[in-house]
């Protein structure tokens, strides 16, 4: 089950922080990128491997990755 928080706008971008638990307990980290509105709507999700105890340390270290994949898109081609 994944659990959304906070998802935050930035310019054409939508910035969706996610986090899973894992079959461990632990839990990961992803982020969605979407831009465009209907059927032109484009996301990208990008999967961190790091685990983390707490779903809440997870969603940050997800946002925190959204708002560094603004400043450097190609830092995660």
């Amino acid at each position: 089950m994944s659990c959304y928080h906070r998802p935050f706008s930035a310019g054409k971008y939508l910035i969706t922080p996610l986090s899973r638990q894992s079959a461990s307990g632990h839990y990961t980290a992803s982020v969605s990128i979407r831009s465009g509105h209907g059927s032109a709507s484009h996301d990208r999700v990008y999967t961190f491997t790091a685990a983390f105890d707490s779903r809440e340390h997870a969603l940050l270290h997800a946002a925190a990755q959204g708002r560094h994949w603004l400043c450097q898109p190609r830092a995660f081609a």
